[in-house]
């Protein structure tokens, strides 16, 4: 088969005023012929009218479940049955692009376009994110430099710098060397863009003046007090939003099948809440049938935040949960060696059946209706695909095999006439959590409900940190776990937790502009490192000026 390089490079794409005349858009502005940006002010006033699907997927393997890829052959599929549809997606990030993980514009012939461009600079809405919190950075100890009026705990300066890609080196830094007139010497450190909080609050803004109110409460340190200093008190708030007034508007592209995709916004959710822009998904409710949205990672992250944060915080109601599974992943999770991974093994595939059965059940607990696509491998056999269906719809969902890697939408087909049909149940979404229960308690839910974990330890300082904030009045955010994606649990080398195990909170942190409290669990990174072979390695530009190697 082409790769998938080769199969975006041969597609028919139609201009992109072609794919906004079909959603009755007049005004945008085009970046080159196939992408273009909308003002969310233009769309604002029209009604809701899409009904919103949500795909998720088990934990993540090494060997990929194709979350990305099910997103646009469900939403191709829906628009080849009748029904308009756009896909709704994160922007890739150049860190795993150049890294381990490749890019995430989905697979195959199911794919948005142009992959290229989506997959590095696109139009330039995460190289704005990072040039406004190093602006900010720049100004904090600028201000400390010069007197330093808001009395600024420099060994408290939360704020750190960024940049879009993977890089260990710059976790921990130390700024302000040399010369005096080089500032003051203190200890920094780099977070991979996806994984700042500014990329967080754009993603939460409603518009632009929401995200002005948020951007202005941002805490970027603490006094020598332990007063907390917001960003507004620097007088820096607007000019972060004349960096970001053209991020802000949601970027349009399409599929393969020329189906319309909406991409914008791309925080992590192993760190972040891990979903694209509200103003991307307000955007599709109101110019179509069905918005097919996702959530990073597996369903005990992605998912959880995009109900208990982004809906809750919001409004939205799902209507649908497409739960992402694959033959080989869930055999992984079962024991199996990555080396026999394509040999048949009923008792590995039981085995690993269990981690789908618990995301299962947890999405049943939100409310809206769940279905399991399995996503079909060519090394899959009948047996293993038949005893996956036995297991799921022993749980009382349904379950249907796809293959929209090779097929496009025909490989979606029967899945989106059931989506079809459970989006017409009545809407009885619940978030997890009542935002008026304590902090701890919320973590304490969240680790039991959904992670499965017996109990939660706390370190003394996260529990000083639960303390000062619940009194502060912070009490009544959602909370934001930053966990291992690998694992249910918070150790990513446990991906299938049998025994009693807790979840261990190390540090808690205020994200006063994101409206949420992030809870830090195990040893997750926020600025990630390369591979041994990063996936750079193999990308190239041909004698013809075509772009080798990127996936």
């Amino acid at each position: 088969m082409k790769t998938d390089i080769e199969i975006a490079r041969e597609s028919k794409m139609k201009d992109i005023s072609e794919i906004l005349d079909d959603l009755d858009i007049k005004e945008y502005e085009k970046y080159g012929n196939y992408k273009a940006k909308v003002d969310f002010e233009t769309i604002r006033d029209r009604k809701d009218k899409a009904k919103l699907v949500l795909v998720t997927a088990i934990n993540p393997t090494p060997l990929g479940e194709g979350k990305t890829t099910m997103n646009i052959g469900l939403s191709m599929a829906l628009n080849k049955i009748g029904y308009k549809s756009i896909s709704v997606l994160r922007e890739p990030s150049l860190g795993p692009s150049f890294g381990i993980k490749g890019g995430a514009a989905g697979g195959g012939y199911s794919q948005v376009v142009p992959m290229e461009d989506i997959n590095l600079h696109f139009t330039g809405d995460f190289h704005a994110i990072t040039s406004a919190v190093n602006l900010v950075a720049s100004l904090i100890d600028n201000h400390i430099y010069f007197k330093n009026t808001l009395n600024i705990d420099p060994s408290r300066i939360i704020w750190r710098r960024c940049l879009d890609l993977n890089d260990r080196s710059l976790r921990e830094v130390v700024v302000g060397l040399g010369k005096r007139t080089n500032g003051f010497t203190r200890q920094d450190g780099f977070d991979i863009t996806a994984a700042s909080e500014l990329m967080a609050v754009f993603c939460l803004a409603k518009d632009t003046e929401d995200l002005r109110e948020k951007v202005s409460k941002m805490v970027i340190g603490y006094t020598y007090d332990n007063e907390p200093v917001f960003l507004e008190q620097l007088h820096a708030t607007g000019a972060v939003l004349v960096l970001l007034k053209d991020a802000i508007k949601p970027n349009f592209v399409q599929t393969l099948e020329n189906t319309p995709a909406i991409i914008h916004g791309g925080p992590f959710a192993n760190i972040a809440h891990g979903c694209n822009s509200v103003i991307a998904t307000r955007s599709a409710l109101k110019l179509c049938d069905f918005a097919v949205t996702e959530a990073g990672f597996g369903a005990d992250l992605g998912a959880e935040k995009f109900f208990d944060i982004k809906c809750n915080k919001e409004g939205l109601k799902p209507n649908v949960t497409v739960i992402v599974a694959s033959v080989r992943a869930l055999k992984y999770h079962g024991g199996a060696d990555l080396k026999e991974i394509e040999k048949e093994d009923l008792d590995a595939l039981k085995e690993g059946f269990e981690n789908l059965r618990i995301h299962i059940e947890n999405m049943k607990k939100y409310g809206p209706s769940v279905v399991v696509a399995i996503n079909k491998f060519d090394s899959d056999t009948e047996n293993e695909i038949k005893l996956l269906i036995d297991l799921v719809e022993s749980t009382g969902i349904k379950a249907i095999e796809t293959d929209v890697f090779h097929k496009g939408s025909e490989g979606a087909i029967e899945l989106a006439k059931y989506v079809k049909t459970l989006s017409e149940k009545e809407n009885d979404f619940t978030p997890l959590y009542d935002n008026n229960l304590e902090l701890t308690k919320k973590i304490e839910k969240v680790a039991h409900e959904i992670y499965r974990a017996d109990g939660v330890v706390f370190s003394s300082k996260a529990l000083k940190t639960l303390k000062k904030l619940q009194k502060d009045g912070y009490g009544n955010l959602p909370i934001c776990v930053a966990k291992t994606q690998y694992s249910l649990s918070d150790d990513k080398n446990n991906v299938n937790p049998k025994s009693k195990y807790d979840i261990h909170v190390s540090d808690v942190k205020l994200s006063n502009g994101a409206g949420f409290v992030v809870v830090y669990t195990g040893d997750v990174m926020t600025m990630p490192g390369l591979p041994k072979v990063p996936a750079s390695e193999n990308i190239d530009i041909d004698e013809d000026g075509n772009i080798v190697g990127l996936f």
